[in-house]
C-alpha cells in the first residue's frame, strides 16, 4: 500500500491530493515522520523520494507499507495521520523553543 506525503499535507485542498481532514492533516509533512508514524503502528515502512503524479514538478514522497486485508486504505490512512500529528507534536516539543536576547539598553 502507498502512502504519499500529500495524503497528509494541509498546505493541499482535496482536490489537490489531501485525503485526510484538515484538523488531522500537518503542514508539510517530511518522510521520516510519516514512516515514523507508520511504525509506530505496526507498519514495516519504506520511504521513497518521488513526485506525486499531480504535481510533478514538487518533490514529494510516499511510504510503502504492507496491505493487510482487515483494513481498507481509507482507514489506515486516517490512522497514520492521527499518529503522524503526534510524532509532529513531540518532535516539536523535543525542540527548545528560541530565547530572545535582549540587547544592550540605550539610553
Amino acid at each position: 500500500m502507498i502512502l504519499w506525503l500529500d495524503y497528509f499535507n494541509s498546505s493541499f485542498s482535496r482536490a489537490e491530493g489531501r485525503r485526510v481532514p484538515l484538523d488531522h492533516s500537518v503542514k508539510d509533512p517530511r518522510l521520516d515522520e510519516l514512516s515514523e508514524a507508520a511504525r509506530r503502528l505496526g507498519y514495516t515502512a519504506e520511504a521513497e523520494q518521488a513526485k506525486f503524479p499531480r504535481r510533478m514538478s514538487v518533490p514529494s514522497g510516499y511510504v510503502s507499507i504492507e496491505k493487510r486485508k482487515e483494513l481498507k486504505k481509507e482507514k489506515v490512512i486516517e490512522e497514520i495521520s492521527k499518529a503522524l500529528s503526534s510524532v509532529r507534536g513531540e518532535k516539536a516539543a523535543a525542540v527548545p523553543a528560541p530565547t530572545q536576547s535582549k540587547g544592550p539598553h540605550r539610553r
